[in-house]
């Protein structure tokens, strides 16, 4: 295994560092890893973490439900079943931002239900999806061609670019992201949803928060540094929506971690508790939908 560490901040550049917590992939290696945080704007991120070359190895598990549609089990029987509804509200959204329906880009577009489900809707649709056995169901369900990386749809435009918990996994962030804003229309729309570390649910379950996941998370995110991030690549945000139901899925998950099984009750008390917080403490939802357009 090859590891690599981040000697400059990813959002500021940055090179002071502090430790912030140490979590356990739970879900793969049951290693532990390092989340550090930087003293200058306070991103949060994973170092050292496994090289790009390296880390294809700690997705590698029936478990991994965004690259497998498994379904077996209570928390994947739950995940199915919500992602039914989130599905149909991401189309309402990209709708209301784009009415002409033309096209669009999901970036890391997994088993490729959203892209399908934007098909269907009148979308032009064009996916990019690293992972082969996901990028092979992705093709089946959409009846696309699924790219299996930004450089095979070079000089193409989008009208909406989407990456919906995706960002927080690409080793080369800020690259990544000016290929994806050269794909993007000059009017177009960005959408990114990743978890929020700053929620009650990370507060309440520390290092067992089920959302840190790594190393496959890289990066940990919370509304102050996703704005620097966009500012960063001359973005303006215009818009932050919640993911109400990512609260009690990843709290289930937590549990899990944190007592060896699934505790239902606990984990619908604390779901309900992260909503309610956030309600009342600047939006901080378990996951937050970000939108942004160029400045």
């Amino acid at each position: 295994m090859s590891y690599e560490r981040l000697e400059q901040c990813p959002i500021c550049g940055k090179e002071e560092f502090k430790n912030f917590l140490v979590v356990n992939d739970n879900a793969v290696s049951k290693e532990s890893f390092v989340i550090v945080e930087c003293e200058n704007c306070s991103f949060k991120f994973t170092n050292p973490r496994p090289e790009a070359a390296s880390i294809g190895q700690y997705y590698a598990s029936e478990d991994y439900i965004s690259h497998s549609n498994i379904k077996t089990g209570i928390i994947n029987r739950a995940y199915h079943v919500v992602r039914s509804i989130t599905i149909k509200q991401k189309v309402e959204l990209i709708n209301r931002q784009s009415p002409a329906k033309g096209s669009i880009l999901d970036y890391g577009c997994g088993t490729g239900t959203f892209l399908s489900a934007c098909k269907k809707d009148g979308w032009e649709i064009r996916g990019v999806e690293p992972n082969q056995k996901a990028r092979e169901i992705a093709s089946e369900e959409t009846g696309e061609i699924i790219a299996a990386s930004l450089d095979d749809i070079q000089g193409e435009k989008f009208e909406v670019i989407t990456l919906w918990h995706v960002l927080e996994h690409i080793h080369t962030l800020n690259e990544t992201m000016a290929q994806l804003l050269e794909c993007l229309q000059e009017d177009g729309t960005l959408i990114i949803a990743v978890p929020n570390a700053d929620s009650h649910d990370a507060q309440e379950y520390k290092e067992n928060w089920a959302a840190y996941d790594v190393p496959r998370h890289l990066y940990h995110f919370t509304q102050g540094t996703m704005k620097r991030f966009l500012k960063k690549h001359k973005m303006k945000l215009e818009e932050v929506l919640p993911m109400k139901f990512d609260a009690y899925y990843v709290s289930m998950l937590s549990e899990k971690h944190k007592e060896g099984k699934t505790k239902m009750l606990n984990s619908v008390v604390n779901g309900y508790r992260s909503n309610s917080y956030a309600e009342k403490n600047g939006n901080d939802y378990s996951s937050l939908i970000f939108i942004a357009k160029r400045k």
